[in-house]
């Protein structure tokens, strides 16, 4: 569990907080395996008794005060009596592992439910109403999906279009059983899927079963356009209408595994493969709101195409959640499909949502081979408490609230990289008093994850045993205790830029989509300006009323090291497409995914994703220079021949074109560079591209339009593109009006 603060001296009161300037809070990577500074935690078993505190419910932690009969709460400073179960336990505190770390990982005892044996099932629903190119990049993506799956894993193909194809591959030859789907929005299937095909027929083991899953896979043909007009008819003034029927085929899907929820499988993944919107039967989209419509209509294309326009899909997730179903959408088009309306499917049934815009370049077959060899935790609860003082405010991430409980969230899958944001708000006026204990912060994680057979076996036991997977519930407990800053300079030498940067993020792209693109641009703007100026009303840089004050505005914050890539920061997040306007030709698919990926980063990732880490190098085996800002003039002042920049989903190697001929290009596999990328490319939650670029020979498009920092980079003409110095004399500006 890797968490992460904006301030690691918190500040004292909420005017403290008010007069900084700065986001307070907290992100958190629950199933990392490390802490953010690479420690495991201790390990142990009995989670289930560790003592909790009668007031507040957290949990004893090695910041408690334990005397013979009875402990005080870090928390809420309760005193709780012991059992003499617990005084026995904690005679030997080497043995608990509470007692020993701050950071602990328990094993739950089975109840009953937890004992039941489980196999992981896996199912993928191919869209037929696609092109050869379309299914010939899915047939490669499953392939090198059964490589990665597991022995006793359950797998099951299914495909849609004006009908839902179940495929049965435990015979010689692969069977299909066809259910066509009402057009109507309304109208439901005529009979249940199990009816068509006994679930067990159509979920097949993957050990037994992968050569005949691999030769339905080359069944796999695109519905033709006679087939597709056929079933769906003819629209108004002779328009032909779609026959992709994703919705309903999704929700009869859903209801067909749901069935066997908790018998057959603990967690059901289905991986979802769109090549354009859903145009047919239940869960259909309008793609018209996409377009020259606006300009009609009078309408803000920037806060219309944000919303969904259906409750079909988040409701479907609800749905999901129930029947213990994982989705993931894997979308290849470069058509408006609206995953605007899509998204809730897989962020709120613990998926994730992917977007590639071409079958060439596309880096799906990576991508699922990489998220099915990861390990992953299901059925997880979050909860973060905080001592009396302060409480948490707003939470971010994928995950659904706990109707009942505040400050609780259920995430139906997680892996190691997905993280959640909270922001903090003081519980009063008096803030953190010198007389009270420190601020503490307790997150409490409890999941499942399935034990392979290898691992969940004894020695001796039967084949059939073997075969079997297991369930194991954990509770991961990770306790803080802060400083709080005595001054505004100590809260600001405390900043971690990269987590502001998280919190920053989810703030806008809350208001983005509440607001509309315009007010998450404003909204950021603004932030930087009172930042801004408080820094330098609290370094006394400045004085009102002053005549030379924008001569003497700090905008650079040359006094706090911690602050100075803020301003970068800002300036690159309004330069991503994620806060272009709808007019600068940003797609607004492309927009949601961004959404969906930002908001589910660790601030690392997220950092290089909005502003692109620029190395520099002598040779392939020697590193220049670490880091250079974003502009053609680092590149000419360094003086560098080779260049590598991590944009997250890219990684680029430019070579100048003054560079040595001499030198190797591209850079050869057992250099320092390619070393380098190779570790990146692995510690990455989804593939990264790798291109090469030779200045003065290839198009060098695609690196140079990471230089953000050069006004009019893209020679656009657009009014908002601004190149840094401008941006910085404009945020002068303003601070100058704000202080005056």
């Amino acid at each position: 569990m890797a968490v992460r603060a904006t301030v690691s001296r918190f500040p004292t009161d909420p005017d403290a907080q008010e007069a900084s300037g700065l986001p307070w809070g907290v992100t958190v990577t629950p199933f990392s395996p490390v802490d953010e500074l690479g420690n495991p935690p201790v390990s142990g078993s009995n989670g289930n008794l560790v003592p909790r505190c009668d007031n507040c419910w957290a949990y004893f932690n090695s910041y408690c005060e334990l005397e013979q009969w009875a402990w005080t709460c870090s928390l809420c400073g309760t005193l709780n009596g012991l059992t003499s179960e617990t005084i026995a336990r904690y005679s030997r505190p080497e043995l608990c592992a509470e007692m020993c770390s701050s950071f602990i990982d328990l094993e739950l005892p089975d109840d009953g439910e937890e004992a039941v044996k489980a196999r992981p099932v896996y199912v993928a629903a191919v869209d037929l109403a696609s092109s050869e190119e379309f299914l010939e990049l899915i047939k490669s993506a499953l392939l090198a999906a059964l490589e990665a799956l597991g022995p006793g894993s359950l797998f099951g193909l299914v495909t849609f279009s004006h009908k839902i194809g179940l495929y049965d591959v435990q015979g010689p030859i692969p069977v299909v059983k066809n259910v066509f789907i009402p057009p109507d929005t309304d109208a439901s299937l005529p009979f249940e899927l199990e009816d068509a095909m006994p679930l067990f027929s159509f979920l097949a083991p993957v050990d037994t079963c992968k050569d005949r899953i691999a030769a339905a896979l080359e069944t796999l043909k695109p519905t033709t356009s006679w087939e597709r007009t056929t079933a769906a008819g003819q629209g108004l003034d002779g328009i032909l209408l779609g026959g992709r029927g994703f919705g309903a085929a999704m929700e009869a899907l859903i209801n067909y595994l749901g069935s066997e929820y908790g018998n057959t499988f603990a967690l059901a993944r289905v991986f979802t493969f769109l090549s354009g919107p859903p145009d047919y039967g239940a869960g259909q989209l309008d793609t018209r709101r996409y377009g020259e419509q606006y300009a009609s209509k009078g309408e803000d294309a920037d806060c219309a195409l944000l919303p969904e326009q259906t409750p079909f899909y988040k409701e479907l997730a609800a749905v999901a959640v129930q029947s213990g179903v994982c989705v993931d959408i894997f979308a290849v088009t470069n058509e408006y499909t609206d995953l605007a309306s899509l998204k809730f499917l897989s962020i709120e049934s613990g998926g994730s949502l992917f977007l590639y815009s071409n079958t060439d370049d596309s880096t799906l077959p990576q991508d699922m081979y990489r998220m099915l060899s990861r390990s992953y935790a299901f059925r997880c609860i979050l909860r973060l408490r905080t001592s009396s003082d302060f409480q948490p405010g707003r939470s971010y991430g994928h995950f659904f609230a706990d109707p009942q409980y505040e400050n609780v969230q259920h995430i139906i899958c997680c892996d190691s990289y997905a993280t959640y944001g909270y922001d903090f708000d003081f519980s009063n006026s008096v803030g953190f008093s010198r007389h009270t204990e420190p601020p503490v912060i307790q997150i409490a994680f409890q999941y499942t994850v399935i034990v392979p057979p290898e691992e969940s076996s004894v020695s001796g036991s039967s084949a059939e045993n073997k075969s079997r997977y297991s369930l194991k519930r954990h509770l991961r407990i990770r306790t803080f205790q802060y400083a709080t800053a005595a001054n505004m300079n100590e809260l600001y030498d405390s900043v971690d830029p990269e987590v502001v940067l998280s919190i920053l993020v989810h703030k806008v792209i809350s208001a983005s989509l509440e607001q509309g693109i315009r007010e998450g641009r404003i909204l950021l703007q603004d932030w930087l300006v009172i930042l801004t100026a408080q820094y330098n009303e609290a370094y006394k840089l400045v004085q009102h009323g002053n005549e030379s004050l924008l001569s003497r505005v700090d905008v650079a914050f040359s006094q706090c090291p911690q602050l100075q890539p803020l301003s970068r920061l800002v300036f690159a997040l309004l330069r991503s497409p994620l806060l272009r306007l709808h007019e600068e030709g940003v797609h607004p698919d492309y927009r949601i995914y961004l959404q969906c990926l930002f908001s589910a980063l660790e601030p690392g990732s997220l950092h290089r994703a909005i502003y692109p880490v620029l190395t520099s190098y002598t040779t392939p085996d020697k590193q220049a220079y670490p880091r250079h800002s974003l502009s053609r003039a680092a590149l000419i002042t360094s003086g560098s021949p080779i260049f590598f920049l991590d944009a997250f989903t890219n990684l680029i190697v430019y070579y100048s074109s003054t560079a040595d001929p001499a030198l190797p290009f591209p850079p050869p596999q057992d250099c320092l560079l390619r070393t380098t990328i190779n570790k990146l490319k692995q510690d990455r939650s989804i593939t990264p591209k790798l291109t090469f670029i030779r200045g003065g020979q290839d198009d060098a498009t695609v690196f140079e339009n990471y230089l953000i920092e050069e006004q009019d980079v893209d020679g656009n003409g657009l009014t908002s593109v601004v190149g840094f110095v401008s941006f910085l004399d404009e945020v002068t500006q303003r601070v100058a009006e704000y202080l005056a």
